[in-house]
């Protein structure tokens, strides 16, 4: 029954459906995916053979059994995909054919094999695995379902995951589950499309299934980037009264709602909250800080970040990040005195400047004040630990012929022609 079902799906999707979406389910996932460091060598020497030498490379691997996990085979498909997509297609060519050739009887193999098919977009050989995994005898399952329907999203092909939805529906062995719920409110929050994102919600909640973090995730990123803040609020709401624990994603997006809407007050009590909680601090999260209080021109918010930041011990990118902030309001005001304190403190915790145009915000307020002596000082403090861009050493010839400088312009010319620079 199943078979002669999906044989149907599939005639509707090879009469060329319109790419309704076009969807990466990262957040989504039927199965757990990170990167995996044990593909990286395989993938190096996947991307270095020929196309036809691929599946002979894959037998010649002692140690590549089909029992390893779905992380080492994600992570090897689509580092693949990226720079040749055939190659992708093959890895998943042989790995149908070891199991079919060793006789492969979990379904699990085959809903993995499947799931893999969405990072290559490939719906119909997606098929193809289900179709010779129930010639083996073998009944499909949820997961089995949930796989076709993640590739054919994955594909932009909604109107065949929705005919394999109805299927789920009528059939009595693999009802939908709340990881199928999950696939279409994900699809539906990456196209922003709230009213159907919604409606799948309220679908899920009557099929029995209570929300979870991914379900939360996917209707809070979504009202977010349709910049319908209320309903991220309610979601947000609910999620914490039902108990669920909200995720790094989640956080992130609420943070980012509250700084598109410029709630300051509210930005910096859900810091509090966060840091308060034992948060990590995104480098996400920073950034929309940063942007809104470069935006109000609030440094002193900057600086009770750094507070924070610091207190709960939070990442070094994320310090520097905050520390640069600061540094760059205070060059913009021209507030030097500030800016030296806040220079030093920054080089004091072993944190370096990343951004040249940081640096070069500095210079420009140096020269803004004619503090010639004190930009010495500055170029002297770094010299150590910063090495000038060819963009930043112009900006001081430019500087210093303005001003007139011939001793300072041919000391800065000298060290471009040492660096290499010309």
């Amino acid at each position: 029954m199943a078979l002669a079902c999906c044989y149907r799906v599939l005639s509707v999707a090879k009469r060329g459906l319109r790419r309704e979406f076009s969807i990466y389910p990262a957040k989504y996932q039927i199965l757990v995916c990170r990167e995996s460091s044990s593909s990286i060598p395989l993938a190096v020497k996947l991307l270095q053979e020929t196309n036809s030498g691929i599946k002979s490379a894959l037998d010649l691997e002692e140690d590549l059994a089909l029992g390893k996990d779905t992380v080492f085979w994600e992570f090897l498909v689509t580092t693949l995909r990226s720079s040749s997509p055939v190659k992708a297609q093959l890895v998943l060519e042989w790995k149908l054919e070891k199991m079919l050739k060793e006789n492969e009887k979990d379904h699990g193999c085959y809903s993995e094999l499947i799931f893999l098919c969405g990072k290559t977009q490939n719906v119909p050989f997606a098929l193809r695995v289900f179709t010779s995994m129930e010639a083996l005898g073998i009944r499909p399952t949820s997961a089995v379902f949930n796989s076709l329907i993640f590739t054919c999203l994955s594909s932009g092909n909604l109107t065949t995951a929705l005919s394999l939805f109805e299927i789920m529906e009528r059939s009595e062995d693999y009802k939908p589950n709340s990881a199928t719920y999950n696939a279409f409110i994900f699809m539906y929050s990456e196209a922003k499309d709230g009213k159907a994102m919604q409606t799948w919600y309220s679908a899920r909640k009557a099929a029995g299934f209570p929300p979870n973090v991914q379900t939360y995730e996917s209707l809070i990123v979504g009202s977010i980037k349709s910049k319908d803040f209320g309903t991220a609020d309610r979601f947000y709401e609910e999620m914490v009264l039902s108990g669920v624990t909200p995720n790094v994603s989640i956080l992130e997006n609420m943070v980012e709602g509250l700084c598109k809407q410029k709630k300051i007050d509210k930005a910096n009590e859900f810091l509090k909250f966060m840091l308060d909680g034992g948060w990590e601090i995104s480098i996400r999260m920073a950034k929309n800080l940063l942007e809104l209080y470069f935006e109000l021109g609030k440094v002193e918010e900057m600086e009770e970040l750094l507070q924070g930041l610091t207190k709960a011990n939070q990442n070094s990118v994320v310090l520097s990040r905050v520390h640069c902030g600061i540094i760059r309001m205070y060059a913009l005001s021209d507030r030097l005195d500030d800016l030296e304190y806040a220079v030093g403190r920054m080089l004091k915790q072993g944190l370096l400047f990343a951004c040249p145009d940081d640096v070069e915000k500095i210079i420009c307020s140096y020269f803004r004040r004619a503090a010639y002596e004190r930009l010495d000082l500055f170029l002297e403090r770094i010299r150590g630990s910063y090495l000038l861009t060819k963009s930043t050493y112009d900006l001081l010839v430019a500087g210093y012929r303005r001003a007139g400088l011939s001793e300072r312009l041919n000391s800065v010319v000298r060290d471009m022609e040492l660096a290499g620079i010309s």
